[in-house]
C-alpha cells in the first residue's frame, strides 16, 4: 500500500500518549492513522484490552473496523457484533459509542493498553476525558482523527491548542495533501460545502458558527416551481404541543437531481390560533394532509410518543423515529443543498421563510457546541429528520427504513 508524505510522517512521528490527526475530509489522515494504530496493536506487549470509538458504535464499525478487515483479512480481524468486541491478531479491542451512556460506564474501572477514536469532536467530553484516564497501562497510547470544529470545543482549547504542553502530537491536514485524489474529484468535493462546512471540511479550519444555519440558502436556486417525478414519497413531522406541528410532503428519486424534496406542508401554531389541538385531531389532519398520495412511510420527530401511538391507531402507515443527530443533519441538509439535491416547492412559505431565520445560538458557540437556536426551527426539523434519515452517509435508506 502506497503512503503519501504526510501519512509516514504521521505514523512516524505518533508516538506520544496522546495523537490526533485533524484536518479536511478526504484528506487522508484516517488510513494513516489505522496503519499506525496496526503497528501499536501489534507490538502490544500489555496483556490489558484496547478501546475502539466513535461518536456511535455502528459509526465505529463503519469507520474503523471494517476497514481494519478489508486491509487484514478476516483470519487476522474478528468483530463479534453481539459482544462488540473486535480482535486484531489476537488482542480484544472492545468497540464503543461515544455517545452511548452505557459505554461510559462500561470504561469505568477499566485498565486499556490502547485506544483509537473516530470523529473525536462529536465525542462528549465527559468520555474523552474517562478514556484518557483509562490509559494506564504502561506505553498506553491514545490515536485520534477529527475535522475541525468551533474554536472553543474542549478538544481544541483544551488539547490541541495545549499541545506543547502534553504529552501530544498534532498533525494539521489540508484536502491538497491527498495525493491519490484527482484533481476533478477535489474540484467537485469543494463545490459540495458553502459558508461554515467549507472552511471546516475543505480548508480544515477551527472556525464559529455564525449567523444563519444554512446560509447556502438561496430561493433563486433552491425553490421550485415545477415538481419532479417522485418515485417514492414520506412525510416527515415535528410535533409540537404549546409550538408548532408541521408535516412536510418529501418527495424521492434517486437517479435525478434533486433527489429529493418538499412538495407541500402543513403548518399549525397553536399560539397563534389560540387552541392547541389533540393528537386525534392532529391524526385526522395527517390523514387529510396525505389523502391519495403513495405515502407508506412517516419519519416522525422521536420525542412525539403520543402522537406515534395516534398515528398507529390508524393502521395505514410505517412509523420510523428519525435519526435526530443534530449537527450531522444539518451538514447533511446543507451540503444536498449545496450539490442541487435537494429542493423546496415554492408553495410551501413557512418552510421557505424560515431558512433566513434560522440562527445559530451565538451565546452557545461561545461555549465551544454548535447549536441552532430553538426559535423559527420546526420546518427546519422536520426537514433535517427527513434528509438524515434518509441519506445519511449519502445512502438512501428508504429500503432499511422499510424494513426496521
Amino acid at each position: 500500500m502506497k503512503l503519501s508524505p504526510m501519512q509516514i510522517k504521521g505514523i512516524k512521528n505518533s508516538t506520544k500518549r496522546l495523537n490526533i490527526l485533524e484536518g479536511a475530509v478526504r484528506s487522508s489522515k484516517t488510513w494513516g492513522s489505522l496503519i499506525r494504530w496496526i503497528q501499536f496493536v501489534g507490538n502490544l506487549k500489555s496483556p490489558e484490552a484496547c478501546i475502539i470509538a466513535a461518536r456511535t458504535e455502528r459509526a465505529a464499525v463503519r469507520n474503523i473496523v471494517r476497514p481494519l478487515q478489508r486491509f487484514l483479512g478476516n483470519d487476522n480481524c474478528i468483530y463479534y457484533p453481539g459482544k462488540a468486541e473486535f480482535y486484531i491478531f489476537d488482542k480484544c479491542c472492545y468497540v464503543l459509542g461515544a455517545n452511548d451512556i452505557r459505554s461510559e460506564g462500561r470504561i469505568r474501572g477499566l485498565t486499556a493498553a490502547g485506544a483509537y477514536g473516530d470523529e473525536l469532536t462529536l465525542w462528549p467530553e465527559a468520555f474523552f476525558k474517562m478514556l484518557l484516564s483509562r490509559l494506564s497501562e504502561p506505553g498506553a497510547q491514545f490515536f485520534g482523527t477529527t475535522n475541525p470544529d468551533n474554536p472553543y470545543h474542549f478538544l481544541k482549547k483544551d488539547y490541541i491548542d495545549r499541545n506543547s504542553e502534553l504529552d501530544m502530537y498534532v498533525q494539521h491536514y489540508e484536502l491538497d495533501d491527498n495525493p491519490f485524489l484527482s484533481s476533478e474529484f477535489k474540484a467537485n468535493l469543494k463545490k459540495e460545502y458553502r459558508g461554515l462546512w467549507y472552511k471546516r471540511f475543505i480548508e480544515g479550519l477551527w472556525c464559529m458558527a455564525e449567523g444563519a444555519v444554512y446560509d447556502m440558502f438561496d430561493e433563486r436556486l433552491h425553490v421550485i416551481d415545477k415538481l419532479p417525478v417522485a418515485k417514492s414519497k414520506v412525510v416527515c413531522i415535528d410535533y409540537g404541543t404549546g409550538n408548532p406541528t408541521c408535516f412536510l410532503l418529501m418527495g424521492l428519486n434517486m437517479s435525478i437531481r434533486p433527489k429529493a424534496w418538499i412538495e407541500r406542508e402543513y403548518y399549525y401554531d397553536s399560539q397563534q390560533t389560540g387552541r392547541q389541538k389533540t393528537d386525534s385531531e392532529y391524526a385526522n389532519d395527517l390523514l387529510r394532509f396525505v389523502g391519495d398520495e403513495p405515502v407508506s412511510i412517516i419519519i416522525l420527530d422521536p420525542s412525539a410518543a403520543s402522537f406515534k401511538a395516534e398515528i398507529q391507531r390508524k393502521n395505514r402507515f410505517i412509523i420510523r423515529n428519525a435519526d435526530n443527530e443534530v449537527l450531522t443533519g444539518i451538514r447533511t441538509q446543507a451540503k444536498m443543498l449545496t450539490n442541487g439535491e435537494y429542493k423546496i416547492h415554492k408553495s410551501c412559505e413557512h418552510t421557505i421563510k424560515d431558512y433566513g431565520a434560522y440562527m445559530w445560538d451565538a451565546n452557545a458557540v461561545k461555549r465551544g457546541e454548535d447549536k441552532p437556536l430553538k426559535q423559527n426551527d420546526h420546518t427546519k426539523d422536520a426537514e433535517r429528520y427527513g434528509l438524515y434519515s434518509m441519506f445519511n452517509e449519502h445512502v438512501i435508506n428508504y429500503d432499511r427504513l422499510l424494513t426496521m
